[in-house]
């Protein structure tokens, strides 16, 4: 199976490319970061270099692939609009149109859950819910993403969609290594009440429904699906567990979820205020992620995909640990 991952640079279009290559597909990884292309061909897998905003390149990207798995996207939670709007829609866009150019079989494209994310807890929400107004740039361009694809199935052109929540593991650049050296400053207290409830999602688990959409049956072209590990925890008790293994001193102060609001409200004004616009050190978007209960509704993909989560968060947790105190201290800083 010829196959192409978009996105393949990332945390979770690497790990699919070398899953599918250890599985014996044909598969070129397609990303901007050099460096990690360069892990990827170490690995054996064939890698190329190019920039998904580029219309010419993603023609000849798709050309002879079967599937195409879309992963790339730009999911800073700050940053210039232009930025999003340019990776998340016109990169989708281009992806999708050199699918449909290049008559390739089936597109498996990653959306997001933070589609469904306003200023409070959601529990259990499905795919077909109500939305809330977009609270972030990168929820705003990847719900204006799925129109792009919409557009293509409504044409007759095969694609299944996911929308992962959370993503950890081994390789991990976002979740927790952005948090650790937070809780190793010892200044991040504790946000709202501390027994607010969350979805995380094992990387492995994601590639395995990654892999049921692009054998899924006519009856799923189309549709999106939420994914998930289907067990949520308490975040704070959470991060009690990493604290613990990593040796670090928990949280315990406690600020109240509106003052924190309040706060981080200031430092974005500031900040949008200085020509650079640095993110700041608290914006409203992780008060709400640290504060809220957000859960998923993944019946559809248990249903329909046959997904099944393999590795639970506490295996998947242990396993994040182990790669974590392995990799070097001067790792950890470059991602």
């Amino acid at each position: 199976m010829q196959t192409l991952i978009t996105g393949a640079t990332g945390f979770l279009g690497g790990t699919l490319a070398r899953r599918l290559y250890d599985m014996g597909w044909g598969v070129t990884a397609l990303g901007r970061n050099p460096e990690k292309l360069k892990l990827l061909e170490a690995y054996g897998i064939k890698t190329l270099q190019a920039d998904i905003e580029d219309e010419p390149a993603m023609q000849k990207a798709c050309k002879d692939k079967e599937i195409v798995f879309h992963c790339a996207a730009f999911p800073s939670p700050w940053g210039k609009y232009d930025q999003f709007y340019n990776s998340n829609v016109l990169g989708t866009r281009n992806v999708a149109n050199a699918c449909v150019e290049n008559n390739v079989k089936r597109l498996v494209h990653v959306s997001t859950p933070s589609i469904y994310f306003s200023y409070s807890s959601r529990m259990n929400v499905k795919e077909d819910d109500p939305l809330p107004k977009p609270i972030s740039h990168y929820a705003k361009t990847k719900l204006l993403a799925e129109q792009e694809i919409d557009q293509i199935h409504e044409k007759g052109f095969p694609v299944v969609s996911i929308r992962p929540r959370a993503l950890f593991g081994p390789g991990d650049t976002v979740l927790f290594p952005r948090l650790i050296p937070r809780l190793q400053s010892g200044k991040l207290p504790i946000l709202g009440t501390g027994n607010n409830v969350i979805d995380l999602t094992y990387i492995e688990n994601v590639v395995d429904a990654l892999l049921l959409c692009a054998e899924s049956p006519a009856h799923t072209l189309g549709k999106k699906y939420n994914i998930s590990n289907d067990e949520p925890i308490k975040l704070w008790e959470l991060i009690g567990v990493l604290c613990k293994e990593l040796k670090i001193d928990p949280p315990k102060r406690k600020v109240p979820q509106s003052l924190a609001y309040h706060a981080a409200f200031i430092l974005e004004t500031v900040s949008k205020l200085r020509s650079d616009q640095p993110e700041p050190l608290l914006t409203r978007l992780t008060v709400s992620m640290m504060s809220n209960s957000t859960t998923l509704d993944i019946n559809a993909a248990k249903t329909e995909l046959g997904f099944k989560p393999r590795i639970s968060v506490a295996e998947g947790v242990h396993r994040f640990l182990k790669w974590w105190k392995e990799i070097s201290p001067s790792l950890r800083g470059g991602l």
